[in-house]
């Protein structure tokens, strides 16, 4: 367990059995955690705020979600997990939001919540829309930004193209292939399979 506090990099894929209540107590047992990779995982804005609460010195957080093309799914519009970021994260320098719901003021709230931010990853973001005022100000304040209708090809996970043909049964989405393994897993209790093999001075 004192290994588990000094972590700096965590890496959770496609984790379905995480909940929110189990996340936000392994945030608070990773005080010195600086980068956060959240793919795939049944996690809300609570997750959000636990990780910026407990975790002062992250640095880099990617929080990449499925993005449904069909049965109108895709028109889902929500703002709260793109507010938490802001209110929580002030020191982010790196930030991927693949298939995000937000909307332009939420990403006006990052932008301000985020005053040091030099990445955006904003790919599948179709609610975003980067212009005018709002395109000007990241181009100006983003050293590397990824718009939302960017390729996906050097994603390692498949993304849809937006796309759905009427009278398809067939949902597109963001998904993991058989080759993509579960780097960790946390449970309720804020305890991970693997706590016996982590090494603080590893990467992910």
């Amino acid at each position: 367990m004192d290994n588990l506090c000094k972590r700096r990099r965590l890496r959770l894929v496609c984790c379905y059995s995480i909940s929110d209540e189990g996340m936000s107590e392994a945030a608070a047992k990773l005080p010195l955690l600086e980068e956060l990779d959240i793919t795939l995982c049944p996690l809300s804005k609570e997750s959000l705020e636990a990780v910026g609460r407990c975790c002062p010195l992250l640095k880099s957080i990617k929080w990449n979600q499925q993005w449904y093309a069909a049965y109108g799914l895709s028109q889902i519009k929500c703002n709260e997990e793109a507010v938490a970021i802001a209110k929580n994260m002030p020191e982010l320098r790196h930030l991927q939001i693949i298939g995000n719901k937000l909307m332009n003021d939420g990403l006006l709230a990052i932008l301000d919540g985020c005053p040091q931010l030099e990445s955006l990853d904003l790919r599948k973001c179709f609610h975003v829309t980067l212009s005018g005022n709002l395109g000007r100000i990241c181009a100006e304040r983003i050293k590397n930004l990824r718009h939302p209708d960017d390729s996906t090809d050097d994603y390692d996970f498949v993304a849809d193209d937006g796309s759905f043909d009427e009278g398809s049964d067939v949902v597109y989405s963001l998904d993991y292939t058989e080759d993509d393994e579960v780097d960790d897993d946390i449970h309720d209790d804020g305890s991970f399979d693997d706590e016996s093999d982590y090494d603080p001075t590893n990467s992910y």
